[in-house]
């Protein structure tokens, strides 16, 4: 039986959004809608969707820089929904993110050595020497040199910036990581050394990663398991080759399709989604995809479908599969 670090139940994240009238009432955004899932320790949970998704709201309301407005968040099997001062803080020291632009995540006027050693100071942890000699360690392990300790921000190019953020997210020994978009902002060449860098920390310190990323490829590489997320939805997640060898539902195969082959020479297949995305201010009590899917059937503008299991941990929210899936269980 796997060992499972975080598990989420039906997790929703919404925002009043005040109306441009006068007297009228505030909209609701509904940004995360009714997720649940489970990470496993020491694998790497990757998410999926395009920007406007969801996805990087899900990340900051696991780690409660947001506070959720629905469900419950377990933490090696203890609920963290409500935890406040130092009980909030002590959770950190084990759950740490990585935000997704190098540029604006450091302090540009303090020095690197500071900027990582920071986390240690603020949970008083050890003296300063030892703490001086743990920034030096990390910042050989992520690619640095012992003498980059006094330069600022402004002295690095993306990729070394990422790489002091992902040191000062280890300075603390944390046990999973919530990676948001950590590669975006940076060039395909340094992309790579920065995602090897990912899997070898991983591999030493017995990591667990959630990467949330709206590159398919990059997922695809460094995931064991992946979620497929639309609207605030998850709508597919399995593990990572039966995802790519054998998508499900109708948006992860758009997604999919809109990969450029590898050879000029492959004759490629592609769904395209018509009609437009639905707005998160206004979303539909049925599929979401209801109105942009080819296979659309009657029941699908009727009511929203349950994940089910299609068989190997694979999961799709589609009609299509529902009574496939029923009969399973049954």
């Amino acid at each position: 039986m796997k060992d499972v670090i975080l598990k989420v139940n039906n997790l929703s994240q919404k925002f009043k959004i005040k109306s441009k009238k006068l007297f009228d009432k505030p909209k609701i955004l509904k940004a995360v809608n009714n997720v649940s899932f489970e990470v496993y320790r020491g694998e790497t949970l990757g998410i999926i969707g395009e920007s406007g998704c969801g996805k990087s709201t899900l990340g900051r309301t696991i780690i409660k820089l947001l506070n959720p407005t629905e469900g419950e968040i377990l933490y090696n099997g203890k609920k963290i929904n409500d935890l406040r001062g130092s009980q909030l803080k002590s959770i950190r020291k084990d759950i740490q993110i990585i935000f997704q632009d190098p540029y604006s995540s450091l302090d540009p006027r303090k020095t690197t050595g500071y900027l990582i050693e920071e986390p240690m100071i603020i949970h008083n942890i050890d003296d300063s020497k030892k703490r001086r000699e743990k920034v030096e360690t990390l910042l050989k392990e992520v690619g640095l040199d012992v003498k980059h300790y006094n330069r600022y921000p402004h002295e690095f190019s993306g990729g070394q910036r990422q790489r002091i953020n992902i040191a000062r997210a280890l300075a603390l020994d944390p046990k999973l990581i919530i990676c948001d978009e950590p590669v975006s902002a940076l060039d395909v060449s340094v992309q790579a050394q920065v995602l090897n860098l990912f899997k070898d920390l991983q591999k030493k310190h017995g990591l667990t990663y959630i990467f949330i990323s709206h590159d398919l490829s990059v997922v695809k590489y460094i995931s064991d398991r992946i979620v497929i997320m639309y609207l605030g939805k998850i709508v597919e997640i399995g593990d990572n080759e039966s995802i790519y060898s054998d998508p499900k539902h109708p948006y992860t195969l758009a997604l999919f399709s809109a990969i450029p082959p590898e050879s000029p020479f492959e004759k490629k297949e592609k769904l395209t989604l018509e009609g437009e995305i639905p707005s998160p201010l206004n979303l539909p009590k049925d599929c979401p995809l209801t109105g942009r899917c080819p296979h659309e059937m009657a029941i699908c503008s009727q009511k929203n479908p349950e994940l089910v299991d299609v068989g190997k941990s694979h999961k799709v929210a589609c009609f299509l599969y529902q009574q496939k899936g029923n009969e399973k269980n049954e």
